[in-house]
Formats: structure tokens, C-alpha cells, sequence
């Protein structure tokens, strides 16, 4: 249930956005090209950040790079 306090987590690392072009899924409503996030948690495969909704929500590693 570690996803209940993701939100009020320490950050572990920053990461900019450096693009929105998803194949499969629509990520230009909740991620803006350009814009750091703050990380709340990592997996091999996801950056878990507080995005544009203002709720933690996964994305794929792809999209960023560190900041």
C-alpha cells in the first residue's frame, strides 16, 4: 500500500520531460515537453511523478531523461 503516500514521499531525483509523442497511450494531456518533474518512486520500467493533474501517476522511463 506504499501508493497511498507517494504524494507526501521525500523526492528521489528530478527528470525533465523531453517528449510527449507516445505510440500507445496519450501522455500530452498530463506531461509537458520541457517541464521537471519530481520522482516519488522508480522501477526498472516507470518514473512514478505528480504530473499536470496534480496526481502521482506512472510513466514510461522513455519520456525523460535526469535533470
Amino acid at each position: 500500500m506504499i501508493h497511498l503516500t507517494w504524494r507526501n514521499r521525500e523526492t528521489i531525483k528530478k527528470v525533465l520531460c523531453t517528449h510527449t509523442n507516445a505510440q500507445k497511450y496519450i501522455v500530452n494531456n498530463v506531461l509537458t515537453a520541457g517541464k521537471v518533474y519530481e520522482v516519488k518512486n522508480e522501477t526498472d520500467e516507470f518514473y512514478y511523478i505528480i504530473d499536470n493533474t496534480d496526481k502521482v501517476g506512472g510513466y514510461y522511463k522513455e519520456y525523460f531523461q535526469d535533470a
